[in-house]
């Protein structure tokens, strides 16, 4: 259960920052809640994306997910973001529910159509339908915003869970990072990355990120789950990598030991975070698979992805919980690093307000 980053420009205010409340906190609120139906398979937990339901001969799952911070293609954005919630769980979205709500003074039925097309769109994309919702214009807003429910369903058998990791196991991640947090800076601080020196072209790259290579996981987890024996999968969000590796550690109670050589930080991305002095560790990264499997079995994984076209590596190994989170860098162990929050939203807080 993650959150999603707030718009940029809001105003600051005590208390809670910006981004996803601490994992600490979230675990906490967890605890508390009071699930009494015993057909609850998986409810709110840190680190498990989508709930799971018993409805007899199968599973449904369910997600929610706000999109806030990007006005671009915000439909197709909101259909896939929901939808890798459900391939994480190897589950199949089915279908999608709206709540969009847009600026009073700003919108028009032209803005109106471009969303609910670019919904239609991603929805025919992965296989899903729309089957209802609500809009409404509405005060207060500078963009719009779309809040999206993905349902989908799966046979009980071929559920996963991010708690399934095992001690032994294979970490492998597919495309790279940070592949949503650089689409989000390029859109969103075209103006800053130019005065920091990060090129047009660079810039551009990244801003089709969004469709190159492209921010649904939905293909890598279906080719991941025909392949080898699929022990756990996460959607890396807000807080990153970084944040999606502890997620995962602590879902399933185990211990990490990551390579920093081998994660595959895309070079847009690099280079907007060297101009922008963010680390593309704790930078919101969608688009990218992580995953568990048997270290046996993780070679032939890899080769299949590239199959198909999608990069993808090991990048460490599930230890015992008592070895903690490492990463390995340069012949050094150290801690994996721990972000209080989002790279984006730290740099959206810090930022002067427009």
């Amino acid at each position: 259960m993650t959150g999603r980053l707030p718009a940029p420009g809001v105003t600051r205010q005590a208390g809670l920052r910006l981004g996803k409340p601490p994992l600490e906190v979230l675990e906490r609120l967890f605890r508390a809640c009071d699930i009494r139906d015993p057909r609850v398979i998986v409810g709110p937990r840190v680190g498990e994306d989508a709930a799971v339901l018993d409805l007899g001969d199968r599973y449904l799952v369910a997600k929610v997910d706000p999109i806030t911070f990007v006005a671009e293609e915000i439909g197709w954005y909101a259909v896939h973001i929901n939808a890798n919630d459900l391939a994480v769980r190897g589950a199949r979205p089915c279908w999608f529910l709206m709540t969009l709500l847009l600026p009073e003074g700003r919108a028009d039925e032209k803005l109106l159509e471009s969303i609910f097309t670019q919904v239609q769109d991603a929805c025919r994309a992965i296989g899903a339908t729309l089957v209802g919702g609500h809009t409404e214009v509405t005060q207060g807003l500078d963009r719009p915003i779309l809040a999206g429910a993905m349902l989908g369903e799966v046979e009980k058998d071929r559920l996963v869970t991010t708690a399934g990791a095992r001690v032994g196991d294979a970490v492998l991640l597919t495309k790279g990072i940070a592949v949503e947090g650089a689409s989000i800076l390029a859109r969103e601080c075209e103006n800053l990355l130019a005065d920091r020196g990060v090129p047009p072209e660079v810039r551009r790259r990244a801003r089709e990120f969004l469709h190159r290579p492209g921010i649904s996981v939905l293909h890598d987890a279906r080719i991941a789950l025909r392949t080898v024996a699929v022990h756990a999968m996460h959607d890396p969000t807000e807080g990153g990598l970084a944040t999606g590796l502890l997620e995962l550690a602590m879902a399933a109670g185990v211990g990490l030991r990551i390579e920093r050589a081998a994660i595959p930080v895309l070079r847009e991305c690099q280079a907007m975070c060297q101009g922008l002095g963010l680390d593309p560790l704790g930078m919101i990264a969608s688009g990218a698979l992580l995953l568990t499997c048997p270290a046996e079995q993780a070679d032939r994984l890899v080769a299949a992805w590239e199959a198909e076209g999608i990069a993808g590596g090991i990048i460490g190994t599930v230890t015992p919980p008592e070895a903690g989170l490492t990463l390995l860098q340069a012949g050094h162990e150290a801690p994996l690093p721990r972000f209080a929050r989002d790279e984006v939203a730290r740099l959206f807080d810090e930022r002067p307000a427009p």
